[in-house]
């Protein structure tokens, strides 16, 4: 038995799961966005604090982003690499945000994502989730394009 037909299989499972992440994203469904999280998940995210364990208090920080951009929020997975095995996985990539922040100002920046995944009750759940985005060593501040 080859692994190939697995291994594609759960490549696509997560590239689903993606997709339908970045769709609760864009929507601001808060409550379909967690439904990939599980419980457990610990992540480092962009706003503090710099690492926050379980879902439900990373969703505090999905709440907080969602009130500081008014209408839809425009994400997208740029140069995807899935490597999934049979019950754990991971994906890194680029992430471009685009939207209007609530005081009227242009969101548009890109950040840097790896996610972990592990496969429970035969359902892929993000178990790690990391969010950056470089900076310059210079100046000390964060570069939001994609450099």
């Amino acid at each position: 038995m080859t692994t190939t037909a697995p291994r594609t299989r759960n490549e696509a499972q997560i590239r689903e799961c993606l997709n339908s992440w970045t769709r609760a994203l864009h929507a601001k469904n808060l409550d379909a966005l967690m439904s990939h999280y599980a419980h457990d998940v610990i992540t480092f995210d962009l706003m503090p604090p710099s690492q926050v364990d379980g879902a439900e208090r990373y969703r505090k920080n999905f709440e907080r982003w969602f009130a500081e951009i008014s209408g839809p929020i425009d994400y997208e997975l740029h140069d995807l690499h899935i490597t999934a095995g049979e019950e754990v996985a991971f994906c890194h990539c680029l992430g471009h945000v685009k939207g209007i922040r609530a005081n009227g100002e242009q969101a548009d920046y890109w950040v840097r994502v790896t996610v972990g995944f592990q496969k429970r009750n035969d359902r892929w759940l993000m178990t790690h989730d990391h969010v950056s985005m470089p900076f310059d060593m210079q100046t000390m501040t964060a570069v939001s394009d994609r450099r």
